[in-house]
């Protein structure tokens, strides 16, 4: 499976809130960032536990803007909209994703700055 179709798949799951198939694209000792070396998932017990509390977000979205793709790496722009500690709202969010053997090996997030919708 091409390293695309395999973030796709990502997002779809991400998107669907489906704790199983983010881990089915996910490889089991995955390392998740904050740009650039700030771990804060590895394993595939962690990642479970990180999204399975992001999931409980009920407006949580990621719209995808534009995805690059140079070999194993995939680059995407998406609009994220969640819920964040002053309200609901909207980020931008470049994903950098390392795809082997038909799973994500590496993710590294930077995010943007928040727009919080008015109440």
């Amino acid at each position: 499976m091409d390293p695309s179709s395999v973030v796709q798949r990502q997002l779809e799951a991400y998107n669907a809130r489906d704790v199983e198939a983010l881990l089915r694209v996910y490889a089991d000792d995955a390392e998740m960032y904050e740009h650039p070396a700030k771990l804060v998932a590895r394993g595939s017990s962690a990642i479970r536990e990180r999204f399975a509390a992001r999931f409980k977000e009920r407006n949580l979205r990621a719209r995808l803007i534009h995805r690059m793709v140079a070999g194993d790496t995939v680059i995407d722009h998406e609009k994220v909209t969640r819920t964040f500690p002053e309200g609901e709202g909207e980020m931008d969010l470049v994903m950098i994703y390392q795809v082997w053997n038909g799973r994500i090996r590496k993710a590294w997030s930077i995010a943007g700055a928040k727009t919080i919708f008015p109440q």
